[in-house]
């Protein structure tokens, strides 16, 4: 049924991919509107090497390991990975970053 499974684990790697973009950016307008980081390994790094530099790590080693899975796509276990990955981000950052943002533009707004 499915003809070409390639596109299929191209479209998971590159959802992947803009789920860590998102996340950086709206974690790093986030904490610099005053929200907390709620992963404590990262927001112990952004008082030592600072938010935009742990940022960039952090993000920088999440493609990584992305681009990795890519590399060995053939494995009956890249697929379940990477949807994983997109549901976890979808729902632990995405949904709460998007409903926290939009609250503080409506307040901005209103006031």
């Amino acid at each position: 049924m499915w003809q070409h499974p390639e596109r299929g684990i191209t479209a998971l790697v590159v959802l992947n991919l803009a789920l860590q973009l998102f996340d950086g950016v709206a974690t790093y307008v986030g904490v610099n509107a005053g929200f907390r980081e709620a992963n404590p390994l990262l927001a112990w790094s952004f008082g030592h090497l600072g938010t935009g530099t742990a940022l960039l790590i952090f993000k920088l080693h999440a493609c990584a390991c992305l681009l990795l899975l890519w590399r060995f796509r053939g494995s009956s276990l890249a697929i379940p990975a990477l949807g994983v990955s997109a549901v976890v981000y979808a729902v632990c950052s995405f949904a709460p970053w998007t409903a926290a943002l939009a609250s503080a533009h409506i307040a901005y707004m209103a006031s």
